[in-house]
């Protein structure tokens, strides 16, 4: 697993709807909108299985 510069672990399977380099690659990758990912992210929460799960539908 990689580590950030702070030697915490980075946790891929979640979603950090705060970061905005995370939210914008999302919505690339599903090509929906920034806000498209935030709004799913708060109903589905921050699994990233679930958001895109959801983002497909």
């Amino acid at each position: 697993m990689a580590t950030t510069t702070r030697g915490r672990n980075q946790d891929r399977a979640r979603v950090a709807a705060g970061q905005d380099h995370e939210v914008a690659y999302e919505a690339k990758k599903e090509d929906v909108s920034k806000a498209k990912v935030k709004e799913t992210v708060k109903e589905a929460g921050n699994s990233r299985a679930k958001v895109e799960d959801k983002l497909k539908k």
